[in-house]
């Protein structure tokens, strides 16, 4: 199944889309969605609609299995994305990465900004370029202004992996994808990450493929 009619209204083709049933598909990269800023929500789905568009974002991310999954990804560009991560990782990745557990979150028309100058780079992917993996440069702790499916106020510090999470889903809206700001002689396939690069941090994958990583803050 292709992406919702191009042209078609929002509301229309998220019909379309939860029509069918189960996870929806997921676009890859390559397809335009991926590459317009999508457009900010301003009611375009009855609060009706937007809970079961919700609903099945929050199902297909967990069926990917992902972290996170912004609307143009199933074809929608619409500013809504939803993010969750129970951070099953060992503890050295725990501590080296910042993972900690998120709950189960709705982002819509979401931005950030940089909460100090550092800088942290890990190996990242993303589940519209399935297969691979490379490393990319973030802040370290952003501020996230948004709202929540119920139209509230989203105004929060997030630090670590869940800062990243935030910063890759907000960038989808904007028609940006992680391969944008990776270092591009990091990029690993999957089993290449599994074979070399599993360490919780990228400093040898830096060494062997010859890329720089982030000095500290100043």
């Amino acid at each position: 199944m292709g992406t919702p009619r191009e042209g078609a209204p929002l509301a229309e083709r998220v019909e379309e889309l939860l029509a069918v049933g189960g996870p929806l598909p997921i676009v890859a990269a390559g397809d335009p969605v991926l590459r317009r800023p999508a457009e900010p929500f301003d009611g375009q789905l009855e609060p009706a609609l937007l809970a079961r568009f919700v609903e099945a974002l929050r199902l297909t991310m967990h069926a990917a299995p992902g972290v996170g999954l912004a609307a143009p990804q199933v074809g929608v560009g619409l500013g809504i994305a939803v993010i969750e991560d129970p951070a099953p990782v060992p503890d050295e990745v725990r501590v080296a990465r910042g993972r900690v557990p998120q709950p189960f979150r709705v982002l819509v028309n979401p931005s950030y900004e940089p909460v100090g100058a550092g800088r942290a780079a890990f190996f990242e992917g993303c589940l519209s370029v399935p297969g691979w993996q490379a490393v990319v440069a973030r802040h370290a702790e952003v501020r996230l202004l948004a709202l929540d499916e119920h139209g509230r106020t989203v105004d929060e510090v997030f630090t670590g992996w869940p800062a990243r999470i935030v910063q890759h889903e907000t960038d989808h809206l904007g028609g940006t994808l992680y391969l944008d700001r990776a270092e591009s002689r990091s990029l690993s396939s999957n089993a290449a990450m599994a074979d070399l690069w599993s360490q919780p941090t990228p400093e040898r994958a830096a060494s062997a493929l010859g890329f720089e990583l982030p000095g500290p803050a100043v």
